[in-house]
């Protein structure tokens, strides 16, 4: 039995849908449906009920920028708490083995192309620095519990995704799904300009959702691996070149403004996927710009 947690996120539904596509059997957890994994013995409960023999975790405490920056104290506390007690109850239920996606802003501030040997060399942007902390534990904690319990974690490391039934919040969105409403916004009340958060700068590498969710379900049969795996393919794209692009295919007339009054974050972040390319036969396959017309196409059409 594999056990879906975060079932009803944005990543975990993708999950749901692929396994349910391959006829793997799974179960759905997710706070919505009841199981608060911050409570140990909602999570306790849990396994004993599902005793799963994989554990796919889609579920976390995230959101924006804006986000973080409003909510540190709650992103690091409730993180922590489901961190803890996933681990200890996949250890007491004899789990094969846990998939955990880590988001890559893990990284240092200073890196650009990110390498799994070059995780622990600097310290976490500001932007990202409690988020990027417990992803980060997660992380330490798996090495723990492999070298102690010998647990098996995969952890693989995530680009922004986005996709068809991302986040469309002002607060929980990254700058893809922000961006897209606000085209759309003001396209739909004639407004003369989208104003944009920095310099338009920044350089982010995206993942499409699917692929996050196909990479979540073939880790489950690589071999062991204790270190971090990155998913990537080593290419992003600027602020205000998507901006650009989202213009183009919401077919909004008016102007884009940079707003210089807010943080830009992380100066480049792009992914060296090499090895998880290796070990996954497998690399990200979605292409972004047809991603991108695809996650328009469904905003407009169901928002």
């Amino acid at each position: 039995m594999i056990l879906v947690t975060g079932a009803t996120g944005f990543l975990g539904k993708r999950v749901c849908k692929k396994l349910k596509t391959a006829n793997l059997k799974f179960y759905s957890s997710s706070l919505s449906l009841g199981v608060d994994l911050r409570d140990k013995i909602s999570c306790d409960d849990l396994f004993a009920k599902v005793k799963p023999e994989y554990v796919l975790n889609c579920a976390a405490y995230v959101g924006g920028i804006s986000f973080g920056y409003k909510h540190p104290a709650e992103l690091f506390s409730n993180n922590l708490k489901m961190t803890i007690n996933l681990l200890e109850s996949a250890k007491k239920y004899n789990v094969k083995r846990i998939v955990n996606p880590i988001s890559n802003c893990v990284y240092p501030a200073k890196a650009t192309l990110f390498k799994e040997e070059e995780i622990w060399n600097g310290p976490l942007h500001d932007s990202v620095m409690v988020y990027g902390f417990v992803r980060k534990a997660f992380w330490v904690g798996s090495w723990a519990y492999a070298k102690q319990y010998d647990l098996d974690i995969i952890n693989i490391v995530l680009s922004n995704m986005y996709g068809p039934e991302d986040h469309f919040e002002e607060e929980r969105s990254h700058a893809l799904g922000a961006l897209i409403m606000k085209f759309v916004k003001a396209k739909q009340n004639n407004e003369p300009y989208v104003n944009v958060w920095g310099s338009g700068e920044p350089v982010r590498e995206w993942l499409h959702v699917d692929d996050g969710a196909q990479a979540m379900i073939r880790a489950m049969k690589i071999e062991k691996h204790l270190e971090p795996i990155n998913i990537g393919v080593a290419k992003g794209i600027s602020v205000l070149q998507m901006a650009e692009l989202i213009k183009k295919y919401v077919d909004y007339p008016g102007e884009i403004k940079l707003d210089l009054t807010k943080p830009d974050g992380a100066a480049y972040k792009t992914v060296d996927g090499s090895i998880g390319e290796r070990l996954f036969n497998w690399r990200p396959e979605m292409d972004f710009v047809t991603g991108l017309r695809e996650t328009i196409n469904w905003y407009i059409s169901n928002k």
